[in-house]
């Protein structure tokens, strides 16, 4: 039975030195991405199922929370013939979809071009571990309306900013095009009704191997002379040794290099395995990595088509998410922190006293806390040093002046 005292599985408390740190790193990414001209909005938790389960998210519909209807009979229960049947909403699983939803929606009064930044939590029935949880924050970034490269300029250039001012190196966005790869698939003579099968197992190709992915693409009839081969050369591509190849897509590669051209700063590799899991994606990918983890620490692509399916027509789009959970924990933050008083007052002390100092001292923003002073005052101030504070006092007569000392 679940511990009555912890939260539930996959999910997290966060103690105030956890939540100030998070917040810390998490203004950084905001205050960066507005600099860029980027606007923040927000969209309800919740999504309506139907929308959720349209096959704009991939493999993410099926870790989607369901939300049961209200007031469901006994009866409705009984003949209810999958779990959907009983639901009508759900909570997001990404930050996509919804601005999607939110684009179709307000799309009169919102600018031709709309950069939108969207920083909040999303939920999916993962099975929890090191690194994967069922609540977690996305840090995303989306221009919709701009069909020409400079949406992915944009993005990349401002995400790289963020990289850069949360001191991250040693970072390179790995990147790639969907047309080199169905290019690649037609070269292996890939069915074009298994392509979305092929491009699933070539999406697995860091964790199950070559040897893995020529197995199971021999499983769906793909020919697989020379296969392992072509991976293995595919795996260590780089832009000169690809260009001019059979498999490429000598146009889509064109845009990537008119990319690299635009973006001197950006350390750009191309990488034609890449995939991106979500098959929303029509264009451009791409995709954080760090050579000290096996995982990505964000992605993002272009996907035209997905909020034509709420338009029914088509608006250009692309977008960019940071992996905040595993970012955090690589920022190394400065040592100092944003100045904070604590007065330790004795109970002789007169309330309104209090009050009225720390009225007083927050009028220009500082934040004030007051303690009653404890026996074990050494305790006590490694625990309010530990809390961010910077400075206290201590206080046994009202009409006595502060004299402040750091905390350290």
């Amino acid at each position: 039975m679940p511990s009555p005292v912890n939260p539930p599985r996959g999910m997290r408390d966060f103690l105030p030195a956890d939540k100030r740190r998070r917040d810390l790193v998490l203004g950084t990414i905001r205050e960066t991405y507005r600099s860029y001209g980027f606007d923040e909005i927000e969209t309800p938790v919740v999504e309506e199922s139907s929308r959720l389960h349209a096959g704009l998210g991939g493999d993410n519909e099926k870790l989607a929370f369901a939300i049961m209807k209200r007031g469901l009979s006994t009866e409705k229960l009984q003949s209810a013939e999958t779990a959907l049947d009983l639901a009508d909403l759900g909570l997001r699983f990404d930050l996509t979809v919804p601005l999607a939803r939110f684009y179709a929606t307000h799309r009169a009064t919102l600018p031709t071009v709309f950069r939108a930044i969207q920083i909040a939590p999303v939920w999916r029935a993962e099975r929890p571990q090191k690194g994967r949880y069922r609540q977690f924050v996305q840090c995303d970034i989306d221009i919709i309306g701009e069909a020409g490269p400079m949406a992915e300029i944009e993005l990349i250039s401002a995400t790289a900013e963020v990289l850069g001012r949360l001191g991250l190196v040693g970072t390179t966005i790995r990147i790639n095009d969907r047309r080199i790869l169905l290019g690649l698939l037609s070269h292996w003579k890939v069915p074009t009704e298994r392509f979305d099968t092929a491009l699933v197992i070539i999406d697995k190709l860091d964790k199950i191997g070559i040897d893995g992915v020529v197995g199971e693409l021999a499983e769906i009839g793909v020919p697989t002379d020379d296969l392992a081969a072509q991976l293995a050369e595919l795996a260590g591509a780089t832009w000169e040794s690809s260009a001019g190849a059979r498999w490429l897509d000598a146009e889509a590669f064109g845009d990537l290099l008119s990319l690299r051209e635009a973006l001197p700063d950006a350390r750009l590799e191309f990488d034609p395995t890449l995939v991106r899991g979500m098959g929303y994606y029509t264009g451009t990918i791409f995709e954080v990595a760090h050579p000290d983890f096996g995982y990505s620490l964000g992605g993002g692509g272009r996907y035209d088509g997905m909020i034509g399916r709420f338009l029914g027509a088509d608006v250009p789009a692309a977008g960019f998410s940071l992996g905040f959970e595993r970012l955090v924990d690589l920022v190394e933050l400065p040592g100092g922190s944003a100045e904070g008083s604590v007065i330790l007052y004795d109970a002789t002390v007169p309330p309104a006293e209090l009050v009225r100092l720390q009225h007083e001292l927050a009028a220009d923003g500082t934040r004030v806390r007051l303690d009653r002073r404890a026996k074990n005052l050494k305790n006590q101030l490694a625990g309010l040093a530990e809390l961010g504070y910077t400075r206290f006092a201590t206080l046994a007569d009202a009409a006595a002046p502060l004299e402040w000392k750091p905390l350290s």
